[in-house]
């Protein structure tokens, strides 16, 4: 079926619970006013629906393919892709500097989220760029900065990240491509990367490639790690691109999924790159670009869960099937339909709320330079990564379970938001290890981040105990379980114990901010309204989640590590 963007509810979010008034009320982003926003919204959301969402058949039905070295796009695939770079969507947040619209992360955010729920193999493709722009912007050069980025934002060139290798996935400090000093202070880069999205294409001028690698006198782990710029071609002299550089796509993976995307092995023999930042510190450049990349990467989990309820509601709306006992026609009548088709729209609203409250976060910090906003950025991002993207796994399938057996016929479509969203849960660090991430590295603050966000979750709760007295009262409580099981996970020294429940520990999080921006809909809107049942749904059948899932996390790792390998052999 057609999409349809959600405009409405992403205005009602911006306006009533994420606090985008904060951005916009800042220096900074004075500029985005309503009218702004609402014009940007909506010209994003015509394209998404007219231009980019009938070529999401195309490139699952008609994938990349390699031919004599040269990736070919899916059918219509080029269009789409400069209808986004024409319309400046690229570069929506990148510095004005640079030809960027220089609007708040949270607009490109909303952008992106309509965009890639449209068509998420071509929107990988700007979200590898916007990546990019945001590490060159912080990291490079000024030279660099001056060459690539003007031609980063408007689309002319695209970017991508180059960082595993066959024997170095998570363990990125493994890694073997090496890069050896030319007379000229340009490096050759020598290796091989696998799993590159979009490493090339057949309508940019240029693929700009960031390429993680070593050089002579780098140490062994991460801390011995550069980062380079290597371009498909060598600009001339004129910063357009000149001969081709030595590199190559040996061959396209067939994916499960996301067929018109493609993922290459790449092979650089002394290719021709230039340093990004200071040596030995590559994985810093390149966290930036990760960094932006898990927000993005969030988003794509949302977008595809987005899709696929759009599709299950339309077709349980037409589908006749049984009796219902209400005496509907459709199988929407049927309860366990309804609580399927509630749950996917509870969990979306849920998911955009912890994407979006995480953009604002980023922009607040960008804005202000205050350590309070950056340490929510950072600790909100893991969670908008992990459970957008878990949150797209579970609507999707969901969303293949409405169809029936139908759901399983690639005909109707359903099948393809499933298989497409899978990866994301791998992608830019795979959900455990941002899970990891969250019991580890974010609760180095002795929990500070975590406790500011549980307590505006108890002023949520509290404000609305007028009006909505019981479900208010649990989204109170759950929050006190939450703090309890953060307080005992600082107090944990075996990381084990921490890395045992981290992924429960990060899903009862995402739960709890869920029901407190579920209750907060709710008293915006009020008693009787559709957002109000919606929030109760959330909260009385979905909320509960939590407590089974804290007791997991406080059940430490002794347990689990007891387990031995023969103990888990067939």
């Amino acid at each position: 079926m057609p999409y349809r963007a959600p405009v409405t509810d992403f205005q009602f979010l911006l306006d009533h619970i994420v606090g985008f008034q904060t951005v916009t009320e800042t220096s900074k982003f004075a500029d985005a006013t309503p009218d702004v926003v609402g014009a940007i919204v909506n010209e994003a959301a015509r394209l998404s629906e007219e231009v980019l969402s009938p070529l999401r058949r195309n490139g699952d039905e008609q994938g990349a393919v390699l031919e004599n070295g040269i990736v070919r796009t899916s059918p219509g695939y080029a269009d789409g892709y400069r209808a986004m770079a024409e319309g400046g969507w690229i570069g929506i947040s990148a510095s004005p500097d640079y030809g960027g619209m220089g609007l708040p992360h949270t607009v490109g955010t909303v952008v992106n989220d309509m965009m890639s729920s449209a068509c998420l193999s071509l929107h990988l493709n700007p979200l590898m760029s916007q990546g990019q722009i945001d590490a060159l912007s912080h990291h490079a050069s000024d030279e660099i900065r001056a060459l690539y980025l003007p031609k980063l934002v408007s689309g002319d060139w695209c970017g991508t990240m180059n960082l595993t290798e066959p024997q170095a996935g998570s363990d990125v400090g493994a890694l073997r491509t090496r890069a050896e000093p030319n007379d000229d202070g340009t490096y050759a880069v020598t290796g091989q990367k696998v799993f590159i999205s979009w490493a090339d294409n057949d309508f940019t001028a240029n693929v700009c490639h960031l390429v993680l690698a070593r050089l002579p006198d780098g140490g062994p782990g991460t801390k011995g790690i550069s980062l380079f710029m290597v371009p498909k071609f060598i600009p001339d002299g004129d910063g357009n691109p000149g001969k081709a550089n030595t590199l190559r796509v040996a061959s396209l993976e067939k994916k499960m999924g996301q067929h018109g995307s493609p993922t290459a092995v790449m092979e650089f023999d002394h290719a021709t790159g230039w340093l990004v930042g200071d040596p030995h510190a590559g994985m810093k450049a390149m966290f930036t670009m990760m960094n932006n990349a898990r927000l993005g990467v969030g988003v794509q989990g949302l977008g595809q869960a987005e899709g696929a309820y759009q599709q299950a509601l339309a077709y349980a709306m037409e589908r006749q099937q049984g009796k219902t006992a209400g005496g509907e026609e459709t199988i929407i009548g049927h309860a366990d339909v309804r609580r399927m088709l509630a749950t996917m729209k509870a969990d979306i609203f849920a998911a955009r709320t912890i994407v979006l409250a995480c953009a604002v976060a980023i922009d607040m910090a960008e804005a202000t330079g205050q350590d309070a906003w950056r340490a929510r950025a950072e600790f909100l991002t893991p969670i908008a990564k992990a459970f957008g993207t878990d949150v797209g796994c579970e609507v999707a399938h969901l969303g293949v379970q409405v169809h029936g057996g139908m759901g399983y016929i690639e005909e109707t479509g359903a099948a393809q938001f499933s298989r497409d969203v899978c990866v994301t849960t791998i992608y830019e660090g795979t959900n455990g290890i941002q899970a990891m991430d969250l019991v580890a590295r974010k609760l180095a603050d002795g929990g500070e981040a975590a406790y500011r966000i549980l307590d505006e979750v108890e002023t949520i709760a509290e404000a609305a105990r007028t009006d909505f007295p019981d479900i208010a009262a649990k989204v109170w409580t759950s929050a006190e379980s939450l703090r309890e099981t953060t307080e005992w996970l600082v107090q944990q020294s075996n990381l084990n114990n921490r890395f045992a429940g981290a992924v429960p520990f990060l899903r009862a999080f995402a739960r709890v901010i869920g029901g407190a921006a579920h209750l907060k809909s709710a008293v915006v809107e009020g008693p009787g309204s559709g957002r109000a049942r919606m929030a109760r749904f959330y909260i009385t059948r979905l909320l509960p989640e939590h407590v089974s899932l804290l007791a997991q996390v406080q059940q430490g790792g002794e347990d689990l590590m007891a387990i031995s390998p023969e103990d888990l052999s067939v």
